[in-house]
């Protein structure tokens, strides 16, 4: 009979956190490249983390339709960088739109559910075009990271392990995450409120805006 194999202990991202920014150079600002996924996910992290580096805030998500919702929410994160008080520079980068990008790397994958196996596969694709372009800046980045884990709908784990991954291929740190964690999420309910932030009720896709909609329908037939 085989000995059950050990559980591996879980990471405590949030603590992870904390330690880098304790030790972070005291002699100047550090950079930081960061995927942000929409203004309400991204007002709790730009409070967070501005106040330790110099940020350059990339929208790039391809899975967001139509058109005029990927643009909504581009507005309201440049409206929010302009209007939130910050601890350091922020700017936002604005990224390629190319839907189909997205669509290809979802067929045969529609009916997944958010966190599924489409779910993850959008998000390495945004965290490796992240990496790609932050490798391009005429000078690298301290580190890299995402809003993304902020949303209790999505796997603080696969972010951090596909984020760690894609720092040993780039030479680019990554920075670990669950900004969930702390209140995180519960801030920037009350922060979206503070700025009028459009605050949509799916993840961006037209898949889970589908099961968006299938969950209210339910709730309202029970």
């Amino acid at each position: 009979m085989h000995s059950p194999q050990p559980q591996q202990p879980k990471v405590n991202y949030q603590s992870e956190t904390d330690r880098i920014l304790q030790h972070l150079p005291q002699d100047r600002v550090p950079t930081l490249f960061l995927h942000a996924c929409c203004a309400p996910c991204s007002s709790y992290v730009l409070e967070y983390l501005s106040r330790c580096f110099s940020i350059t805030l990339f929208f790039y998500n391809p899975n967001i339709a139509p058109e005029a919702e990927y643009l909504h929410r581009k507005a309201e994160l440049q409206r929010l960088v302009r209007e939130m008080p910050l601890g350091n520079p922020v700017t936002v980068l604005d990224g390629d739109y190319f839907p189909e990008r997205f669509y290809a790397l979802a067929k045969g994958l529609e009916q997944e559910p958010e966190r599924g196996a489409r779910c993850q596969k959008c998000i390495g694709h945004r965290l490796e075009e992240t990496f790609r372009t932050a490798a391009q800046q005429p000078q690298l980045p301290d580190f890299v990271c995402t809003t993304l884990s902020i949303s209790p709908h999505k796997d603080a784990v696969f972010i951090n392990t596909a984020g760690n991954a894609l720092a040993a291929q780039y030479g680019i740190s990554w920075l670990p995450s669950d900004f969930k964690k702390k209140g995180g999420y519960q801030r920037s309910i009350v922060l979206s409120r503070e700025y009028d932030l459009y605050r949509q009720n799916f993840c961006g896709c037209v898949y889970s805006r589908l099961e968006a909609e299938r969950r209210e329908k339910e709730m309202a037939s029970s």
